[in-house]
């Protein structure tokens, strides 16, 4: 006879079968959600039971400790925690789905950079309410009732002339909150709650969402292209018509019209149904750009960088994530948005360091930029008049195709350049300005000309100083020295911010009007220009003075219409301006860049100063370019005056590859920061005991960073060599896996490191 238990259908609690048909129902509700925070890996949850579990890439909130966090539900297994151990969500948001590519583009920056993937994350949901679903308001329309009263012949006597005036513009127009109806009417609020009450209107719910704007117009026709500009955009748009990864390499001269020139391949994207995207290196400063794009297009792309407010911030990533916004212009950050059918990107001034960040996750966001259009199978355009060494190597070796501008738009030409000896003139104490430019400037001015002093260097003067007992101000978190910015009348440290006033008397010996100023700032130089020429219209180009990219768009409009005789900047004044009456460019220290231990530092260099000059002669008026330098037999000094840019990548390639130097080696930055220099110290001879010795790689280190103190932290560098073969980040992994950090201690990795601060 058989045991009734064992005979049942039905499951005893506990039994082999019970425990199957849990394990399986918890398996199938079981997902990983990553963290926008410095996690590793993604957590394991539980999908609610009365729903369908969330598939990858949606937005979740789930519980962490006691908070309640967003999240991405993300792929791949977990680690099979026990179902007990496990907590549900709490929420599916609506917001549309992280996709596959954007999420395989944060796992390969993770790993390429050494970043916790939730740090990478993050950056995609930089705008946490955009997640949430738009609040509602309440918005008034015109009933059926108050149609057809408006419409009664004769009218009727219940509807007043303003009364009729509020339903007229209902008619004529879509629903309106109660109080912008009312402005709209000119009336009072009352007289729409009387219609609301008499059933005229009524009132529904609806979401608060950003008024659709009007997209790009592709077929519009642009500038007329040049020969040269017409087969650089045959082929550009031939790579956006067959689709596909690939890298073009728009290298054009200063003026050529690299800009318009893949405008045509943004159009062929937009004709294509898909989104484009387009990095400009300092976007506050991209107005000319805008009204290119403009012009070209018939309205504005969206917008993403630091100075848009955060409503702005909102709606642009809802429009990006719903495929609204079909063009997105920004700074690296808009490297991260959402994009559901991006087709195109474009990385304009593909050289620029900032496109570097330096701070979190150290990334590189060209190189990114690249791996992000390879994971989405599109093309993608890097735009410059000075590539990169990178860029440069990368084509010789057949991964990158050049599409050439080799000549200026119309009828320009290239601006003649001359070095001015400093060390053969006579300079008056004092003064900056070496008397062949103020000759040039002198000539400029009577022509009715404009003219450019670039000199990389904000504030007044780099150091101040007591001339009775040699007192020197140094930022009180730094190891810098305080500069001084005259029109404030304050003295800052440009590297953590801290800003003081300038004092009557030197603070260490209190006597009074012995500070001086040494060498020379923009402001300073400004000085000596108003000194000199006498009623002369100038204007400063620093990013002390533009507090946003309205007053940036109205500095370089004023230039635009002459309003001013000669403009003044550091290396803002280098991005893509077009000032037809500029002729006179003017070097004022050539030699600033070539300082310090940066092995870009020739190339940067050459690749600032070729830009500055280009600002010269880009209209009918043929350009002059003066350069100031006590090294005028430096090879970038004579690549600059010669023209000859490939002569030059070509030694400086030469010489980086003798050295093992990037791009023909691999370099990584330990950076080891902590509160005390004990601790500090402390950590570093840890990592030094326990650096790899291992063939292919060299270790230096450790040793006092060059801002050896920075925002209160001290702060010591390894730099770690490596050939091109080795598999540099699992070397740095098994290094740091086998150091602790104690105490306010911080290890940051910078793979590829660009400042070596």
């Amino acid at each position: 006879m058989l045991d009734d238990d064992a005979s049942s259908p039905v499951p005893v609690p506990g039994s082999a079968t019970e425990q199957e048909r849990t394990e399986s129902e918890t398996a199938g509700r079981r997902i990983r959600v990553l963290l926008p925070l410095p996690l590793a890996e993604a957590l394991d949850y539980l999908a609610p039971r009365d729903t369908s579990a969330p598939g990858a890439g949606s937005f979740v909130r789930v519980p962490l400790g006691g908070r309640s966090l967003v999240g991405v539900v993300w792929d791949g297994a977990g680690e099979e925690l026990p179902a007990e151990r496990l907590k549900p969500i709490h929420e599916i948001l609506s917001a549309p789905k992280l996709r596959p590519e954007l999420r395989r583009f944060v796992e390969r920056l993770a790993a390429y950079t050494m970043t916790p993937p939730g740090s990478v994350l993050r950056m995609t949901m930089s705008v946490p309410e955009a997640l949430q679903p738009p609040r509602m308001r309440r918005l008034c329309a015109a009933s059926s009732a108050g149609l057809a009263a408006l419409a009664d012949v004769p009218p009727r006597k219940v509807l007043t002339q303003v009364r009729r005036r509020v339903l007229e513009v209902l008619r004529g127009g879509p629903p309106l909150p109660a109080a912008e109806l009312a402005r709209h009417a000119a009336c009072s609020a009352g007289v729409v709650r009387d219609l609301l009450a008499a059933e005229f209107i009524e009132e529904h719910l609806a979401p608060t969402e950003a008024p659709d704007t009007e997209p790009p117009d592709w077929r519009l026709s642009g500038p007329a292209l040049s020969s040269d500009q017409a087969t650089a955009a045959r082929r550009l748009v031939g790579n956006v018509e067959a689709g596909g990864f690939g890298v073009s390499a728009l290298d054009g001269v200063t003026g050529s019209g690299k800009t318009e020139t893949y405008f045509t391949a943004l159009a062929a994207a937009l004709a294509a149904g898909r989104q484009v995207l387009v990095l400009l290196p300092e976007i506050a400063l991209g107005a000319q750009w805008l009204e290119r794009f403009r012009r070209c297009f018939g309205v504005l792309p969206a917008q993403w960088h630091s100075d848009i407010g955060q409503a702005e911030r909102r709606d642009t990533w809802r429009a990006v994530a719903a495929g609204r916004a079909r063009v997105v212009v920004g700074a690296r950050s808009a490297l991260f948005l959402p994009f559901p059918e991006l087709g195109l990107i474009i990385v304009d001034e593909e050289h620029d360091p900032s496109y570097k960040q330096e701070d979190g996750v150290c990334y590189q966001a060209r190189d990114m930029a690249v791996l992000r259009a390879s994971l989405a199978d599109i093309p993608i355009i890097l735009v410059s008049a000075t590539p990169s060494l990178e860029t440069v190597v990368n084509v010789a070796r057949g991964r990158y195709t050049r599409v050439p501008l080799p000549r200026r738009h119309a009828a320009a030409e290239l601006p003649a350049v001359r070095l001015v000896d400093l060390r053969r003139e006579r300079i008056e104490r004092g003064h900056f300005l070496a008397p062949p430019l103020v000759g040039e400037l002198a000539q400029t001015f009577e022509a009715g000309e404009q003219a450019l002093l670039f000199l990389n260097r904000r504030g007044y003067a780099p150091l101040t100083l007591c001339r009775a007992c040699g007192h020197r101000f140094q930022c009180p978190s730094c190891t810098a020295w305080l500069v001084e910015h005259r029109f404030t009348g304050r003295l800052l440290c440009h590297h953590c911010g801290h800003a003081e006033a300038l004092p009557p008397c030197c603070p260490e010996c209190l006597t009074a009007g012995a500070l001086v100023p040494c060498g020379p700032g923009v402001e300073r130089l400004l000085e000596e220009v108003t000194e000199r020429f006498p009623g002369v219209r100038t204007a400063l180009m620093v990013s002390d003075l533009l507090p946003g990219p309205r007053a940036a768009a109205e500095l370089a409009q004023g230039m635009a219409e002459q309003r001013y005789d000669v403009l003044i900047g550091t290396q803002l004044v280098a991005k893509g301006h077009h000032f037809p009456m500029l002729t006179l460019v003017g070097v004022v220290d050539a030699d600033l860049g070539l300082a310090g231990g940066d092995l870009r530092a020739a190339e940067r260099t050459y690749q600032l100063l070729h830009q500055v000059g280009g600002r010269a002669g880009r209209a009918e008026r043929k350009g002059r370019v003066l350069i100031q330098t006590w090294m005028p037999d430096q090879p970038v000094m004579k690549a600059l005056a010669s023209g000859d840019r490939d002569r030059f990548l070509e030694a400086e390639a030469a010489a980086r590859r003798h050295a093992g130097l990037p791009p023909f080696g691999r370099l990584a930055a330990l950076i080891v920061s902590a509160a005390d220099a004990e601790t500090c110290d402390f950590t570093a001879r840890a990592l030094s005991r326990a650096a790899p010795q291992l063939p292919g790689i060299a270790v230096l280190g450790p040793a006092p960073a060059p801002l050896a103190v920075l925002r209160g932290r001290h702060r010591r560098r390894f730099l770690v060599k490596a050939g091109r073969e080795v598999r540099l980040q699992a070397v740095l992994r098994d290094w740091l896996s086998r150091v602790r950090t104690a105490g306010s201690a911080r290890i940051q990795v910078d793979i590829d490191p660009y400042s070596f601060l």
